[in-house]
């Protein structure tokens, strides 16, 4: 079975957590889009490992993961990531694959990046790593691919175009100091030599792992509600993380994937700017953002956080096709007295019950609530759905009825042993 892991939300929903849970049942993993501004954390044995852009299965011995694509990679931060992993004996040398169609980021791109966050009148709440200018130059035609970087006359010619271009922007318009083309130049082609082993053509790759019956799982990076094209925007990312995202990202036909699965916190929460309706109160958001530990594993930027939006979730379940979901961090709401989920919206007396795609009318809305009974009993160590406290379940059974699929796998804690497959699987 072929699986597509996707966020339901803003991102940060814990999907690295489910994919770790799920690798047992995946020979080859596929991380379809993004950059390195997104992190999944797993821990285990009481170890925390954040990946970046290296697809967070790979903690399992004998398996492979693939660099897709739709994935934008700064070689200097894969790299590093790939050597703080091994420095924590995790053994990549075999495992890595990068896509030679995979674009790359530059320092230009960075400089872009912080540059254009700066002149715009409304913020975005960029990372500043260059992603979105990368995707740019990609869309504009004049990326430079991985296998564009390990090809020495190619790169070179690409390169010095590229840094020509960009010079004259940084110079017309924001009175900014050239890049040294000799220098990019040095420094990229030592990342292309080192890079090389691990460079395959993506597609073809997969391809003969389908025809061998090996099993993938798609990883997408942040969440549907900050996709290009469906998510708040403008307060989105540069690329589809949606699962329409994982085809046209990894490679392959929408024939080959077998299933969906979204994932969601038992709560929302969103890094960086655009609207939130659900969001809480100073107060509660200091106990919430403390107790789920919501600060982003990338840029430790402090997550905003409010009630479940069902709302939100719906329209993702709907747009990625999700058969089910898996419910994330369902411990953090342990102490509560009273749960709260956001069942529509209100706006000038009128009743919205579907996300609209108006930003403006969707920062204006006003959440309908449902309140639930809490649980008041921690949850860390239920092994089932029957070990959780009867409100729990209750507040489990709503959500599934609010979002019309079943709930098939619930995290109560950070620990990889801390989640449990339901009656739905």
């Amino acid at each position: 079975m072929n699986i597509v892991v996707v966020g339901a939300q803003w991102g940060d929903e814990g999907k690295g957590k489910v994919i770790d849970v799920l690798t047992d049942e995946a020979d080859i993993l596929v991380r379809y889009q993004g950059g390195h501004n997104a992190g999944h954390t797993v821990i285990v044995d009481g170890q925390e490992f954040i990946f970046h852009l290296i697809p967070s299965g790979l903690l399992h011995p004998g398996k492979v993961g693939l660099i897709g694509n739709g994935v934008v990679i700064d070689p200097e931060a894969l790299l590093d990531e790939m050597g703080r992993l091994a420095a924590r004996h995790v053994d990549l040398e075999r495992a890595v694959k990068i896509s030679d169609q995979a674009h790359v980021i530059f320092p230009y791109h960075k400089r872009l990046d912080l540059l254009e966050e700066g002149r715009r009148a409304g913020r975005i709440g960029t990372t500043g790593r260059g992603i979105g200018p990368c995707y740019v130059d990609k869309v504009a035609r004049c990326g430079i691919r991985v296998a564009d970087l390990c090809n020495p006359h190619v790169f070179a010619d690409k390169l010095r175009q590229n840094v020509e271009e960009k010079n004259r922007l940084f110079a017309a318009l924001y009175q900014e100091p050239p890049i040294a083309y000799d220098t990019l130049h040095e420094r990229y082609s030592g990342y292309a030599r080192r890079l090389a082993p691990h460079v395959v053509n993506g597609s073809r790759f997969l391809q003969e792992a389908l025809r061998q019956h090996k099993r993938l799982l798609f990883e997408g990076a942040q969440g549907t509600l900050l996709d290009i094209d469906h998510g708040t925007y403008p307060y989105v990312t540069s690329s589809n993380a949606t699962a329409g995202g994982a085809c046209t990202g990894a490679g392959v036909p929408p024939t080959v994937i077998n299933r969906v699965l979204g994932v969601v916190k038992a709560y929302t929460t969103r890094v960086g700017e655009g609207p939130l309706p659900t969001e809480f109160p100073p107060g509660l958001m200091d106990r919430v953002r403390t107790k789920g530990k919501e600060f982003g594993a990338t840029t430790g930027r402090p997550r905003r956080c409010g009630w479940f939006d069902a709302v939100v979730a719906r329209h993702a379940v709907w747009l990625n096709g999700c058969q089910s979901v898996a419910v994330t961090k369902l411990d953090v709401l342990d102490d509560m007295e009273t749960i709260q989920i956001c069942v529509g919206y209100q706006h000038s007396g009128r009743a919205i019950a579907e996300f609209p795609s108006d930003i403006e009318l969707f920062a204006h809305c006003e959440p309908v609530y449902e309140s639930l009974p809490g649980w008041q009993t921690e949850t860390g160590e239920a092994a089932s759905f029957a070990d959780l406290p009867v409100q729990a379940q209750q507040y489990l059974r709503r959500l599934e009825q609010l979002l019309g699929v079943p709930i098939c796998l619930i995290s109560t804690g950070s620990r990889r042993e801390q989640a449990f497959k339901t009656r739905h699987w």
